[in-house]
């Protein structure tokens, strides 16, 4: 069933919109201002939001600009509710990332075209991860389903940071997600520079990349060193000049962790030797793992050696 968050100061609109909604099959949930609106939206996590221009406390302007900035609520479709006269509160909702508005007084069934609307483009824009924006797990799989089906040539890159989690324990969350957005964005570069090259995020610090195989060996290098050229730049002075960070554990053993590395395992189906997307994976996975443990100070990957391979 889909939920809609109704977040107005207007009892009655939330009183109508309830009552059109329901009688739509649709679940509500409502909020009387920006403040509220943003602790329903993190406690019942709706598939939509129909947010009112003018509320007391918490405008949705603001509110607005709150749920873009969240990254758990960022991918959220909005629907923002506006005066018949203020045209231009239309068009500022629309361009700080509203997906839509309605003017009141409304007619009921254009607002739930509307709300439908917007849902069916929010469960399509899910496919994407929220943090980086690239294409998520059901996208990734779509796609490699269809290259397999198609019997194209193809290589699988699985992109994996090496030392991600004490980097993430030392520095927090927040300059964590500021290194997988440099890496997706990295990722996207190199896609734009190879012919029909896809990149997606599976999730956390895993990322894929599909090219054509004989370009597999050129993107990772390219990919390597850029990843190394950068990363430096995500430490503090003090760290970076010892080239890494040190961590204490709860005995109170103190470890080194040197800069973020990439390891990059490759599979690659050519004309259809490949058969199943799980072939692929599979295969990539592994050699991301034999590349993870070995000794290394700098980014590199290696080949699936077997029949599917380069």
């Amino acid at each position: 069933m889909t939920r809609v968050l109704v977040v107005d100061d207007d009892d009655d609109i939330r009183t109508v919109v309830r009552i059109v909604l329901e009688l739509e099959g649709m679940e509500v949930v409502t909020a009387c201002d920006g403040v509220e609106g943003l602790e329903v939206a993190h406690a019942q996590r709706p598939d939509a939001v129909l947010l009112d221009v003018s509320m007391p406390r918490m405008d949705g302007m603001q509110m607005l600009a709150t749920l873009r900035e969240d990254a758990s609520l960022a991918h959220l479709p909005v629907l923002m509710l506006t005066a018949r006269a203020e045209t231009d509160d239309a068009v500022d909702a629309l361009r700080a990332g509203a997906d839509d508005h309605i003017a009141k007084p409304f007619d009921p069934r254009v607002l739930t075209a509307r709300i439908e609307a917007v849902v069916r483009r929010g469960s399509q824009q899910r496919a994407l991860n929220p943090l980086t924006g690239l294409p998520g797990n059901e996208s990734i799989q779509a796609e490699l389903a269809r290259r397999v089906a198609a019997r194209e040539s193809a290589a699988l890159l699985y992109v994996d940071i090496d030392g991600f989690k004490p980097y993430n324990d030392h520095y927090g969350f927040l300059r964590g997600d500021e290194v997988l957005r440099m890496l997706g964005e990295l990722l996207a570069r190199v896609a734009e520079e190879s012919d029909q090259a896809f990149v997606g995020h599976v999730g956390g610090d895993d990322f894929v990349l599909i090219v054509a195989p004989e370009a597999a060996d050129e993107v990772a290098r390219r990919v390597c060193e850029s990843f190394d050229e950068q990363v430096g730049d995500r430490y503090d002075a003090a760290d970076r000049a010892r080239g890494g960070i040190e961590i204490t554990d709860r005995t109170g053993t103190a470890h080194s962790f040197g800069f973020l590395t990439l390891s990059i395992g490759i599979a690659a189906s050519w004309e259809g030797s490949a058969t199943h997307v799980a072939e692929l994976v599979s295969a990539a996975t592994e050699v991301k793992q034999y590349v993870k443990h070995r000794v290394q100070t700098r980014s590199s990957w290696a080949h699936d050696r077997r029949q599917t391979t380069v």
